[in-house]
């Protein structure tokens, strides 16, 4: 390993040729000096750019200019690349979290890696720090086929316990020292705080395994699952987020029916430094990478596993997106929410669950009719997959297609709601509708105001 003390003497023409492929770690732990010199230096052309989630000073990378010499590979989009995306001037990488590190050793093949890191501890290791994914199998890639890593030791990167990398690994290292991207803290509104209850009185009890990410309605469950008084929950996610940080301090999560007594996670946000100060040298948190995490059979395998995640939209039969607001207009990725989705669904008692409020901020339905056309899905009507909103909560098991409809219909506002039921009862393809315009609670569907009583 070369300590190095000018960027350039890493991330030139030189060790970047044309015809690289490059996999950046990113998140939190987004190497922003690195990228910041492969933008500078003009020189480097013709590579791509595997990435997923590029956060901090780095928007110049999806410049024209840059994406010129650089072809993006964006697995998971961000406020900076979803320009680029939506205009030609990047692509998006479609797969699911577990799938990283398996496509990037046998298809992606990245022969350069950069890194953020921290440490090294005794025995010369250096933590992957707040961001793990696919980065092990693309360091493990590179090294296989005479590649090289290049990382930068940010003296603000906590050292997470779990996965490391040897100092033999890393073939130039330069010191930095900069704070790392947060996450705004979004507080719920009585919206949120509803689909939190709901979810909360509904499905999590002692001892369930939790996964979600990061919002309102996350916030929400925190302070719901806190007010009812659940204990010994366990925390198995993608994400570990401050929210989880707050349950593990109050001793609600103990992990007690783990295999292990830390929560388990691959990467890391916070909303402040403090938030990524208490995960420095923690062994109530562990890192390992997202085909860890995001095994399928490995979720399944959790105590009553709950994974809670969002979506941009859900149509009658039960489609669900998240990553894209119209076929090939990508706002997102993909991520883990399937893996998540289909693990949990598995898990003896657990649940896979779906919350979003009924409407956007400017008060468009994200209940509709069908999907739209060519929309990736995340789920589809086969996935006995939980939606909740503020209005209610929908559980298809056991239910026909004219069933979903109206179940999901009930999910909507009002106006939307009896829009889309009178188009069900009106609709020869479904089965008996008649149900469709009852006042009563149709099959599945559990409205906000019984959790009230």
């Amino acid at each position: 390993m070369k300590v190095i003390k000018d960027i350039s003497e890493a991330v030139n023409s030189t060790n970047v040729k044309p015809g690289s492929v490059i996999y950046t770690g990113g998140n939190a732990a987004t190497p922003q000096t690195l990228l910041q010199q492969l933008v500078k230096d003009k020189s480097i052309k013709k590579v791509e750019l595997i990435s997923i989630l590029l956060l901090g000073d780095i928007q110049e990378l999806f410049s024209k200019e840059s994406c010129q010499r650089i072809k993006h590979r964006v697995i998971f989009s961000g406020p900076y690349s979803r320009k680029a995306l939506n205009e030609g001037l990047a692509t998006y990488q479609v797969m699911h979290l577990s799938n990283v590190p398996f496509q990037v050793k046998n298809y992606l093949k990245p022969n350069v890696v950069f890194i953020q890191v921290s440490g090294p501890d005794k025995g010369g290791n250096y933590s992957y720090g707040t961001t793990v994914e696919g980065v092990q199998a693309a360091v493990n890639t590179a090294k296989a086929n005479g590649g090289i890593v290049i990382a930068e030791r940010n003296r603000q990167m906590p050292f997470i316990l779990g996965t490391t990398i040897d100092e033999s690994n890393i073939d130039f290292l330069i010191d930095t020292d900069y704070p790392l991207p947060v996450i705004p803290y979004l507080r719920p509104d009585e919206t949120a705080h509803k689909i939190g209850r709901l979810i909360t009185e509904l499905f999590i009890t002692d001892g369930c395994t939790l996964q979600y990410g990061i919002g309102k309605v996350p916030e929400a469950v925190t302070d719901a699952v806190i007010d009812k008084g659940i204990k010994d929950i366990g925390i198995y996610t993608e994400l570990f987020t401050d929210s989880m940080q707050k349950l593990i301090e109050k001793k609600i999560v103990t992990n007690k029916f783990s295999d292990v007594n830390f929560s388990i996670s691959s990467i890391f946000l916070a909303k402040d430094k403090n938030g990524y100060d208490w995960l420095d040298y923690n062994s109530s948190v562990q890192n390992r990478p997202c085909n860890f995490t995001n095994n399928i059979l490995r979720i399944a395998q959790q105590h009553k596993m709950i994974a809670i995640n969002s979506a941009i939209g859900v149509d009658l039969h039960g489609n669900i997106w998240a990553d894209s607001l119209k076929g090939r207009q990508i706002y997102s990725g993909i991520g883990g929410q399937a893996d998540f989705l289909r693990g949990s669904i598995l898990s003896k008692n657990g649940y896979g669950i779906i919350a979003m409020e009924s409407t956007t901020n400017n008060g468009i339905s994200k209940i509709i009719d069908m999907c739209p056309e060519g929309i990736t899905t995340t789920a589809i009507a086969a996935d006995p997959v939980v939606i909740v909103t503020e209005n209610g909560a929908f559980n298809p098991l056991g239910l026909n297609l004219a069933e979903h409809a109206i179940g999901i219909a009930h999910l909507a506002e009002q106006n939307t709601k009896e829009m889309l039921l009178r188009k069900i009862y009106d609709s020869p393809e479904f089965y008996k509708p008649r149900e469709a315009l009852s006042d009563k609670s149709p099959k599945g569907f559990i409205p906000y105001e019984s959790i009230e009583k």
